[in-house]
């Protein structure tokens, strides 16, 4: 390789770091923990690899004498999609009951795979596949936000052990949610002193969720809530 190959190599890595820019700027804005700058490393780093792969006679070693070399550039792009898996976990974490981030895991994974298609020069591709993202992640919440809400809510509930009654008026506050009996949990803490409770249940948007918290905050004998509404 040689400084005038240099503009052939140059195209699909812009192309790259333009794909991982436009969707790494919606999770950016979604204030995601992988954001802009991740998903453009991502990007230009899956794209750099392919372009390896794809130039591998350009390569520096010597064969063995006599043996025939068969290259296989695929074999790079299921060790960077399997490699990229280890990121995508850390962006993936769990609060109570919820799991988070599983969303901006899969945008970085197939920001990869865009990559990989610009790395590999195949650009119609890698662009239709940047639109097709930056569409299903902003216009879709976009058309969701305009569709009947009801957000699925993990909620911890804490009240005193001795507060007569605390347990009925807090299951009265949650009467007409709908609940998953799955969800539910019971502890004894602080040295038998309280009581916790953990549900899920649906409930219609943010509006409804503050007046849930404030019959919560009504209840005599309620020491401590939490209500986790679940989003990626």
């Amino acid at each position: 390789m040689t400084l005038n190959d240099l503009p052939g190599f140059t195209l699909p890595l812009i192309a790259a770091v333009m794909a991982g820019g436009l969707i790494g700027f919606e999770r950016e804005w979604r204030g995601r923990a992988a954001g802009f700058r991740t998903h453009i490393l991502v990007c230009l780093a899956s794209a750099l690899l392919m372009e390896l792969a794809v130039s591998q006679a350009a390569w520096r070693f010597v064969p063995v004498q006599g043996a025939e070399v068969i290259a296989d550039p695929a074999r790079l792009a299921h060790g960077v999609l399997t490699g990229i898996g280890f990121l995508c976990a850390g962006v993936i974490f769990r609060a109570g009951f919820s799991i988070h981030g599983l969303t901006t895991a899969a945008s970085l994974w197939i920001t990869a795979a865009i990559g990989l298609l610009f790395g590999a020069g195949l650009f119609l591709l890698g662009v239709v596949g940047t639109t097709l993202t930056v569409l299903i992640l902003v216009a879709l919440r976009l058309v969701s936000r305009r569709l009947p809400q009801q957000a699925v809510v993990d909620a911890e509930i804490v009240w005193l052990r001795d507060a007569v009654g605390a347990e009925d008026r807090i299951e009265a506050a949650l009467a007409g949610l709908p609940r998953s009996a799955k969800a539910d949990r019971f502890e004894l803490i602080e040295d038998g002193q309280k009581l916790r409770r953990s549900f899920r249940f649906r409930i219609d948007g943010e509006p409804a969720l503050k007046a849930l918290g404030a019959r919560l905050r009504g209840i005599e004998g309620v020491v401590g809530y939490s209500l986790d509404p679940r989003d990626d």
